[in-house]
Order: C-alpha cells, then sequence, then structure tokens
C-alpha cells in the first residue's frame, strides 16, 4: 500500500541525508520524494510517498519522529489531503502530428512551454493518476524526454 508522509524538518546542514539514511538503513524504499522550503525560512517541507504495511509505516513515522530536525511528521490518509505533480514531457512530433499533441494538452489543460521543429514540451500539473494517463497517450507519439517532480501534499484542514 502506497503512503505519503509529509514531514516538516529544520533547515540546517544533513537533514535530507540523515531521513534517507533512515529509509535506506532499515530497507524502507521511496517512491518519491520532494522538498522545498515553508513560509517559515527556517524549515522546509518534505513530502515522501513509499509503501508497506499499516506495520511498517508505524514504523516509518516513528522513526522520523526520534530525529532531530524533524519538527512535525504527518502520515495522510485518503482524502486528508490535496496532492499535486509537476511533469515536463518532451514529445516527438511532425507536421501530421503535431495538432493532436495540441488538442490532447488542451484537453489535459496541460501548457506547451517550448516549440521546435520536431518537439514540444509540454507542462502538465495534477495529481499522479492524471499525470500517468497524459503520459500515457504521450507515449504512442514518442517520448524523448520526461521529468517529474514528485508528489507534493498539503492537508485539507
Amino acid at each position: 500500500m502506497r503512503h505519503t508522509i509529509s514531514v516538516l524538518v529544520e533547515n540546517k546542514f544533513g537533514a535530507l541525508t540523515r531521513i534517507a539514511g533512515l529509509f535506506s538503513g532499515r530497507g524502507y524504499n521511496i517512491d518519491t520524494l520532494n522538498v522545498a522550503p515553508t513560509q517559515d525560512p527556517t524549515a522546509s517541507r518534505m513530502t515522501i510517498v513509499t509503501h508497506g504495511d499499516e506495520a511498517t509505516l508505524e514504523q516509518i513515522v516513528k522513526q522520523l519522529n526520534k530525529l532531530v530536525d524533524v519538527i512535525k511528521v504527518h502520515d495522510f490518509r485518503d482524502g486528508e489531503y490535496v496532492d499535486r505533480e509537476l511533469a515536463l514531457v518532451k514529445v516527438k512530433v511532425d507536421s501530421e502530428s503535431r495538432a493532436e499533441v495540441m488538442q490532447i494538452t488542451d484537453i489535459f489543460r496541460a501548457k506547451i512551454v517550448d516549440v521546435q521543429p520536431k518537439t514540444l514540451t509540454i507542462e502538465i500539473t495534477g495529481n499522479e493518476s492524471k499525470v500517468e494517463k497524459f503520459l500515457d497517450l504521450m507515449k504512442t507519439f514518442g517520448v524523448v524526454d520526461l521529468t517529474r517532480t514528485g508528489k507534493v501534499a498539503m492537508p485539507r484542514k
């Protein structure tokens, strides 16, 4: 089962290394990891997506709470949070496929951010499912390059 964990950490040298080390040292896998500053310049928020059963997740949360630089850990349950992901996708196009790629991009409310003679670079944001569906459609045209941010999440309340 996949879990989304939000970790508020102090902006101190080595905090990310210690948290990543906790996961690797105990054999837990990180599916995605996103770190960015918050409105407080002394803190950053890490959004970690991992998988495991309830007992594994409980152990991860306990271990995170023991780390010195960790301010707060929140294990998000389904429906308790809003999440988004950003992907940049470079798609192969020719004169015949360009209009179709642009139409699909429009349907998904994505945005073309770069136009080249043989490629289009598209920015798409949304939940993981939306991004995955868009990428599946783009595979038929040929994905030249791809980068994704991983999930970011905030509680609804």
